[in-house]
């Protein structure tokens, strides 16, 4: 029988301090590293860009830097709530601490564009503007637009969410264990690929699928 995936994210309330574009350094000495590489549809998609998470939480904020290398990078969305997944992207998508039928997906391009939502049993909602004002996001390819380019990249994406975005109302000493998953995808590049941490069991590219989710507990 496989062990069912787990990981725990420190509790790091020094990385509080600091400008996010100073994070990504922080949480490789204070945080997990996790690896985004699980090829779910390889016959469909067989490209694989190496992926790797490193995640901490403070306390107020779950901090997350996506470093990634890959041959082609697109960012052509570039407003709030635009379809990112079709750039060079990554994903983290995670249950409500205090709505259990429910979870958040929070997906960014490579030049910081946010596309947030909220899936319930009624449907999808976007995150209105005054929340997503709040996510943090440092993008280290920059801010502006561009068409897809081809060559050797590596970029990488640092985030902080804030807690009680998720439900999460931390408490020194206690752990909080919520459900998620980590994705990489790129779907109108010229090698599209879906990625994600958790498996995911579905016949075709589908990350909207939180019976796949694997535990992650914030210490």
């Amino acid at each position: 029988m496989n062990t069912p995936l787990t990981a725990s994210l420190p509790y790091a309330p020094q990385v509080e301090n600091h400008n996010i574009s100073e994070v990504a350094g922080l949480l490789e000495e204070n945080g997990v590293r996790l690896s985004v590489e699980s090829l779910n549809w390889p016959e469909e998609y067989p490209y694989r860009p190496l992926t790797v998470v490193s995640a901490a939480h403070s306390g107020e904020h779950i901090f997350i830097d996506f470093l990634v290398r890959c041959n082609y990078l697109r960012a052509v969305n570039y407003t709030p709530n635009s379809p990112v997944s079709e750039d060079s992207c990554v994903e983290f998508f995670v249950t409500e601490a205090d709505r259990p039928d429910s979870y958040l997906s929070f997906c960014f391009n490579c030049i910081g564009t946010i596309q947030a939502a909220r899936h319930t049993p009624e449907g999808i909602e976007f995150l209105p503007a005054d929340e997503i004002s709040r996510i943090k996001v440092y993008a280290s390819v920059g801010t502006r637009p561009f068409q897809e380019v081809e060559g050797s990249f590596i970029w990488s994406v640092t985030i902080a969410i804030p807690l009680d975005l998720l439900g999460v109302h931390y408490e020194e000493g206690r752990e909080v264990a919520l459900r998620a998953n980590f994705n990489k995808c790129a779907s109108a590049t010229s090698q599209p690929h879906y990625l994600s941490w958790a498996p995911i069991v579905s016949e075709h590219p589908d990350f909207d699928r939180p019976d796949c989710f694997a535990t992650l507990i914030l210490e």
